[in-house]
């Protein structure tokens, strides 16, 4: 009974390996078949009119290494000044403030400068006009007395001349004549000319004579320096201004 047992088993594996055998080999057959039923695909060749030197053999290609941005620069960090001590802070507003009175005070001496040289021009100015005004003045007034002088004297000489007047008899009193009359520095006559006819040559000769016989004519003091005014005379005369 032993032996029978011992038996079963090793039957049953052989009929399970004859099994696989068999359906490898159908299997096989199968394959073999659907192979041979395919068409048969052309072969393609690619032809080369010449041989490359050399295949071109491509090198690995390296990924660029990433470009690094520079960091911004950084501001320069200012160091804070220490804090004065109060007395220092102290002194120095003490002394801004001794520079700024002092610039104002040169400021307001300059602006003193200033106009104390304004006044002054201005003054020198107001002196010369009112000198130059002065001057004016004065040489009117001297040019007024020279001639009033003048006229008092030539006033004088005519006078005198007519003194000296002899009319003759019937002479119209409306006729003049007029002479130039030439004189020295002490008065003497140094020529008298008919300038101007009245008409009557007894008249003319008769005024004439007098201008003559009237001389030293009379002229005002040597020392007001006038002679120049007198040295031609131009004296008219009238029977009407002789009274006679």
């Amino acid at each position: 009974m032993s032996a029978a047992v011992s038996s079963e088993p090793y039957k049953l594996s052989a009929g399970a390996l004859a099994l696989l055998v068999h359906g490898a080999f159908f299997l096989l057959l199968y394959v073999s078949f659907s192979w041979q039923m395919k068409p048969p695909q052309g072969m393609v060749v690619d032809i080369w009119e010449s041989l490359p030197a050399e295949f071109d053999v491509q090198a690995p290609v390296t990924a660029p290494a990433p470009i690094e941005k520079p960091e911004p620069a950084k501001p320069p960090r200012v160091e804070a000044a220490p804090a004065l001590p109060p007395r220092a802070d102290i002194d120095l507003k003490d002394k801004k403030k001794k520079l700024k009175a002092e610039s104002t005070a040169e400021q307001r001496l300059a602006e003193k400068k200033a106009e104390q040289a304004e006044r002054r021009m201005e003054e020198v100015e107001r002196q010369a006009q009112a000198r130059s005004q002065a001057r004016q003045k004065e040489q009117a007034e001297a040019a007024a007395a020279a001639g009033r002088v003048v006229d008092e004297y030539i006033a004088k000489i005519a006078a005198k001349v007519r003194r000296f007047i002899v009319l003759p008899p019937g002479v119209s009193p409306q006729i003049r004549a007029e002479f130039n009359v030439t004189l020295l520095p002490g008065g003497e006559v140094l020529n008298a000319s008919l300038a101007k006819s009245s008409g009557n040559e007894a008249y003319d000769a008769a005024v004439e004579r007098a201008i003559l016989k009237a001389q030293p004519l009379p002229l005002p003091p040597a020392e007001k320096n006038m002679f120049n005014r007198f040295r031609d005379l131009r004296l008219k005369f009238s029977p009407a201004e002789s009274g006679q």
